[in-house]
């Protein structure tokens, strides 16, 4: 570098260096803090090292050989090269603005890389019309996915046939406790006055007044009510009831699309979206419950979550300008808000993706600056959440809320720049960081719950516990999620399933791929540093020149880092519990596609046959998809046939009798118990006052639902009558099938009535059960049917069909 070129690249506004050549053909760079650097001089005046890397200080340069290039001042104007797995050439800005030059539209570009052609006009056309290929096919997918699912419901229950009661009736459990706020909402004089009655129920819970909008998430009951009674042609041609089912399956429909846009961001193929959602559909067991639960709060979360990890996905791709990004940050706010308001257990999925995050930048995989956007972005959507739910106490002391305080934190103490330092003390500040950041979450978390004095979360915990054997193996909320098979541990037949329609070895095979080269990565990333560290004792150590982070394999993925990690945090959860295995079996779907659409694997594959044709590459990795699609097809096209072509109806005259009943006999200020899953039907198709209820998010309602269901357990008549008087039930439903249930001892209801009051159940003895006494009184449930004295003197049979029994209490 010449004296003239030295001074003019300190009026550039770039760190002063002096520079000398060395008389061993080196040129030695005196850095403003006193450091020096020494780099080998070619002929031609550039800078060059060992490690092939060129730099040029007037902020210009041309790159041939595939090597790692950097700006260091000025515009940028290069073709960015592929990044993929098997380690292409990487570039970077340390300021100005970088444009490059990409073979596609708004991210869609095959991971950034371009080839220069003579005819590149030809190249553009064809790449926006693939472009718009994808998107045509993407909107075909989702709409004819939503058409599925609501022919799959008229062909299981021919909704549009069968009474309006017998719809209802078809929202089973907690489903029928959500979709009576809409119908609720509709029926009331205006919304706003809808609204001020869900502010001041007492028809939910009889024995005080709740805030259903504090309590409930239903806000997408608010949201449906008012659209449909403010859209007059809606009104026209749709019953309220199936503008409901229909918006859910138009949601789905966006489900189906999130993914399709997810594995082709991470693949640059648009076919890995047809795969990944040929995947979660022909897999619908296993992926979703749509079909059978339609008003399940998570039927409004998966589609909102994934299409917020949709959108993650673009974000946190290099080639993604500041502009776009900040839309983009947009976009994320907005739907974590919408699935944080629309399901009370997105706060645990939240911290999932929040330890992914952290984990992405404690292995300087991800730059910290996206990460702490993004995690800010997480906050900010829990508070407005905390906020709209009138400051629910819940929210405020989430555990993820104070792990991502306590991440950021931690973040902002690491600074943005990976210090120089030896391979073993970053594997320990690594450990003391992760240490710090969950030691310092649950510190803050306790300090907040001790605050506010919130105790409503503790069955959580105790149920987790329960699980694996740590704690109080005999708490009623403990038994009550243990024995609910939602909350088992995921049955093995599952990957069988999988394994059966191609998705789960193709995963697997992706996804142990992914984390041995992350590991790669991030020794290569490291051990960079630590050479940093040696050239700092060894001033004539040559050292290359180098942005953070771009000296390993997914330099330039740190959107495919991201969903390994988070797709390790979401199978744990699954294996866990059975429940999030929809939230895991659709991100397996896209891992999957975007494992046979991936180019660098198809490109490292070719190149050992000597093909490094990239016509070849695209032809190649195509045709493995459309092979895999079809083998898919051929594997589920008979059973879907079979299903589609299967016509049923609902038929459940004993609940449709029960609720005819109660309609036509009772008050309607008459307050009933009963089981908690037929509470909810009882609330949708009569409006009668319930004593307890499905949603069991509350400390006050779960002692209420164990003082209740002692009608359950073997205890005498004066007992349960008095229980009841005290909180106002006019009438007490017993059903056959929980009283005389089959299940497994120990797991049934009664049985864990019997566990709690300390009593030994049916099929239990002292030896096996040491703790537990045999009860002087017989079963209540089984005892009352025989009308005897001590039980008529409180209550008084005044209904009975093949299924249900109905008691007054007098």
């Amino acid at each position: 570098m010449s004296r003239k070129q030295h001074k003019n690249h300190q009026q550039n506004g770039k760190p002063k260096t002096d520079a000398k050549k060395s008389g061993s053909g080196k040129e030695v760079i005196k850095l403003q803090n006193g450091k020096t650097r020494t780099h080998k001089i070619q002929a031609n005046g550039k800078l060059n090292n060992n490690n092939n890397e060129t730099v040029h200080l007037n902020g210009k340069h041309t790159h041939m050989n595939g090597s790692a290039h950097h700006h260091l001042n000025g515009r940028a104007n290069g073709k960015h090269m592929n990044g993929g797995i098997n380690g292409g050439a990487h570039h970077h800005t340390n300021t100005g603005r970088a444009n490059r030059k990409h073979n596609g539209v708004n991210g869609f570009c095959r991971n950034g890389r371009t080839h220069k052609s003579s005819g590149a006009e030809h190249s553009v056309l064809l790449s926006r019309l693939s472009l718009l290929s994808g998107i045509v096919i993407a909107l075909y997918i989702g709409y004819n996915y939503a058409v599925y699912l609501n022919t799959l419901n008229e062909n299981r229950l021919w909704f549009s046939n069968i009474k309006e009661v017998e719809r209802e009736i078809s929202f089973r459990t907690e489903s029928g406790l959500y979709y009576s706020y809409y119908k609720q909402l509709l029926e009331a004089p205006s919304i706003s006055q809808g609204l001020v009655d869900l502010t001041q129920d007492n028809v939910t819970e009889s024995w005080r007044t709740i805030n259903v909008l504090e309590r409930f998430n239903v806000y997408q009951e608010v949201i449906l009510a008012v659209l449909y009674k403010t859209l007059p042609f809606v009104q026209d041609h749709l019953k309220p009831i199936f503008f409901y089912i229909d918006s859910v399956f138009v949601l789905h429909g966006m489900y189906v699309v999130a993914l399709y846009c997810t594995a082709w961001l991470l693949s640059g193929s648009w076919m890995a979206g047809v795969l990944a959602t040929a995947f979660f559909i022909f897999n619908k067991g296993d992926s979703t419950r749509v079909e059978y639960t339609i008003p399940l709060r998570e039927s409004f979360g998966f589609p909102l979550l994934y299409l917020q990890i949709a959108l993650i996905t673009y974000y946190l791709k290099p080639t993604t300008s500041t502009r776009r990004q900040l839309v983009t940050l947009g976009g994320i706010l907005l739907s974590s808000f919408f699935f944080v308001l629309s399901w009370q257990f997105a706060q645990f999925i939240f911290l999932l993706q929040a330890a992914a995050l952290y984990g992405c930048t404690a292995l300087h995989m991800v730059p910290p600056n996206k990460v702490t956007r993004l995690l800010q972005v997480q906050a900010v959507s829990l508070i407005l959440f905390c906020i709209l739910q009138f400051f629910n106490e819940m929210i405020i002391g989430s555990l993820v809320l104070s792990f991502i305080i306590s991440a950021l934190i931690d973040i902002k103490l690491q600074g943005s720049k990976l210090l120089p330092c030896s391979i073993g003390v970053r594997l320990g500040r690594l450990l003391l960081h992760i240490i710090f950041v969950l030691g310092l979450a649950v510190v803050i978390n306790m300090f907040i719950k001790f605050a506010i004095n919130l105790d409503a979360d503790q069955h959580i915990f105790k149920f987790l516990l329960s699980k694996f054997h740590w704690g109080n193996t005999r708490d009623f909320d403990a038994l009550m999620y243990l024995s609910n098979g939602a909350f088992e541990f995921l049955p093995l037949d599952t990957f069988t399933r999988l394994t059966s329609t191609l998705v789960f070895p193709v995963y697997a095979t992706m996804l142990i791929s992914n984390l041995v080269i992350l590991a790669i990565a991030v020794f290569q990333n490291w051990k960079y540093y630590s050479r940093q560290e040696e050239a700092k004792k060894d001033d004539d150590t040559e050292v290359p020149i180098h942005q953070e982070g771009t000296i390993h394999l997914l330099s330039h993925r740190p959107e495919l880092v991201y969903h390994t990690i988070q797709s390790v945090f979401f199978g744990i959860m699954a294996l866990a519990v059975m429940r999030f295995k929809f939230l895991w079996t659709p991100h397996m779907c896209v891992l999957a596609a975007v494992g046979i659409c991936e180019y660098s694997v198809w490109e490292a594959v070719l190149a050992k046959f000597g093909s490094k044709s990239e016509i070849t590459v695209q032809c190649v990795r195509h045709m493995a998809a459309i092979i895999v699609f079809c083998a898919l097809l051929s594997i589920v096209l008979p059973d879907v046939t079979a299903e589609l072509e299967k016509l049923m109806e609902f038929y459940d005259p004993d609940t449709v009798e029960l609720m005819n009943w109660i309609n036509q006999q009772t008050p309607k200020t008459a307050v009933f118990s009963g089981s908690m899953q037929l509470l909810a039907g009882v609330k949708l198709c009569t409006g009668r006052r319930l004593t307890n209820h499905p949603h069991y998010e509350d400390k006050e309602l779960r002692e209420m639902t164990r003082k209740v269901y002692q009608y359950y357990g073997r205890v005498g008549p004066e007992e349960v009558h008095a229980i009841h008087k005290e909180i106002g039930t006019n009438y007490i439903i017993l059903e056959d099938s929980i009283c005389y249930s089959r299940s497994d001892p120990g797991t049934r209801l009664p049985d864990i009535v019997d566990i709690t009051n300390q009593h030994l159940y049916d099929g239990a003895t002292e030896e096996s059960e040491p703790g537990l006494k045999r009860p002087k009184a017989p079963r209540f449930c089984d005892q009352i049917k025989y009308e005897l004295v001590e039980y008529t003197r409180h209550f008084r049979k005044v209904f009975e069909n093949k299924t249900f029994r109905i008691y007054q209490v007098l």
